[in-house]
């Protein structure tokens, strides 16, 4: 196939690229470097695949999803099969700092990217939510099949407006679509961002980490190369109209297996054999407590399940800091 990934210069877009030239795919990939955190990273990422024994089979652009022309001069210049939309401004606390970005990239480019793949006909697309979208909600483990109108961070609004517009999408075009709700997920070439890296971090530099809430929280971690395993099952497998049923289905990509937050920071204490320094914060606005995926819809449907334990994921990304920051001694991310 010949499969458009945008955002492919990030976390989860890059392991997606590779996982897809790995098998022989065509990849065109897409990215706009922004400096939401450091760009090094992504260039870093991005040579890692012009490295790649298959390099041949990627190509990248650099673009901004929320370029009209320079998405449609893309769409005139390749034909693709499928289409993996995962550009987007991330980060919960962030969109109270700089919403323009959130509307920028996750609304009007996410409109952009699906235009085109209507207009295009293209057979298959994917798109990334976030479990961020369950909000509020108070029934655990979350299900597709929840009510998520209440999001409370302008980010999960933005992932929740993508599902509205892509059912939409759906329904009128007969478009094959599907979302994929995903659960912290975490691993090697990780965004520094995230509260895996920054506790790794802070504690090999004697440095205090932050814990919310008191630390009564709990997160559905979720390895990468088990997101990546979903992601290509669905762009192998677009679902098929039927009837006046539009072709779109949801689906959180999960480990189903929660993990208390203190639990989690015990890990990697005995991974890196060293305790942690705490500082204790409240619980931050547009942060959800709890979260804990349903995936029976991904196992039904696909007859996956990601699985990876915590203790295995945990020590992988710590091997691949530790080999990162050693052979790029001079980068402090």
């Amino acid at each position: 196939m010949k499969v458009l990934v945008t955002g492919a210069a990030g976390f989860i877009g890059f392991h997606v690229v590779k996982a897809l030239i790995n098998r022989g795919d065509q990849v065109v990939g897409v990215d706009n470097i922004n400096d939401y955190y450091d760009i090094g990273l992504k260039k870093d990422r991005l040579n890692q695949l012009y490295n790649h024994k298959n390099s041949s089979a990627f190509k990248f652009e650099k673009i901004d999803v929320s370029d009209e022309e320079s998405i449609k001069c893309l769409f005139s210049n390749y034909q693709f099969d499928a289409i993996c939309h995962l550009a987007a401004q991330a980060g919960v606390r962030y969109s109270m700092e700089n919403p323009s970005a959130y509307i920028s990239s996750n609304l009007l480019g996410f409109s952009n990217v699906i235009e085109f793949a209507k207009k295009y006909k293209v057979n298959n697309f994917v798109y990334a939510s976030s479990s961020s979208v369950y909000g509020q909600n108070d029934k655990i483990p979350f299900s597709t099949n929840d009510n998520v109108d209440y999001p409370i961070s302008l980010y999960a609004a933005t992932k929740k407006s993508n599902e509205l517009i892509a059912h939409s999408y759906s329904h009128m075009f007969k478009l094959p679509v599907t979302g994929l709700r995903f659960f912290t997920v975490y691993g090697p070439w990780g965004r520094p961002d995230m509260s895996y890296f920054l506790f790794v971090k802070a504690i090999l530099n004697n440095e205090p980490i932050t814990i919310f809430n008191d630390g009564l929280m709990s997160r559905d971690f979720t390895y990468i190369d088990d997101v990546v395993k979903g992601v290509l099952k669905v762009i192998d497998n677009p679902p098929i109209c039927s009837g006046n049923i539009a072709p779109y289905r949801l689906y959180n990509i999960g480990n189903n297996s929660s993990v208390k937050l203190m639990d989690f920071v015990k890990i990697i204490e005995k991974v890196l054999d060293k305790n942690a320094i705490k500082l204790y914060e409240p619980l931050q606005i547009g942060d959800i407590k709890d979260t804990l995926a349903d995936v029976s819809d991904l196992i039904s449907d696909l007859g996956y399940s990601p699985n990876t334990p915590i203790e295995v994921g945990v020590s992988k990304f710590i091997q691949w800091y530790n080999s990162y920051f050693t052979v790029n001694a001079e980068k402090s991310i």
